[in-house]
């Protein structure tokens, strides 16, 4: 038996999917006209290997990574939830206190907002201190 590496590989239904939809993306952006996109898409389709589908793409730009949603990333600290929660517990405390008081104007419109303030800037210092971790590979303290 011959154990040489081919000097093609072969393309799978996974790699032409993948190019097929930078394909379709760049033709929504108007990057490409719908004459060359049917083109594009119907020899992504017929091609068999792998260098023949990066041909297809050279001139586009490549998809960007997709990013996850920053309130969903910052919420999984145990110590953000806290302080959210104790935040929304004086934003009521207030707004009970403004209610039984009959004051004319909402006065608790200011501590509130800086309230939510101090949320948000835990959730960037979390979000800033998370991904120098990743990037590091070294544990920074909190």
């Amino acid at each position: 038996m011959d154990d040489k590496i081919p000097a093609r590989l072969r393309a799978s239904d996974d790699d032409r999917e993948r190019v097929a939809a930078t394909i379709q993306a760049a033709g929504a952006e108007g990057r490409l006209t719908l004459e060359e996109v049917e083109d594009r898409l119907s020899t992504v389709y017929a091609t068999r290997f792998t260098d023949e589908l990066g041909e297809l793409t050279t001139d586009l730009p490549r998809p960007q990574p997709e990013r996850r949603p920053f309130a969903r990333e910052a919420l999984r600290s145990p110590a953000l939830r806290v302080h959210l929660g104790i935040v929304v517990a004086l934003a009521v405390l207030l707004i009970v206190r403004w209610a039984v008081s009959g004051a004319e104007f909402f006065w608790p419109a200011m501590p509130m907002f800086w309230l939510f303030i101090s949320v948000l800037v835990h959730a960037r210092v979390r979000s800033l201190r998370g991904a120098a971790r990743r990037g590091r590979g070294a544990p920074v303290p909190y």
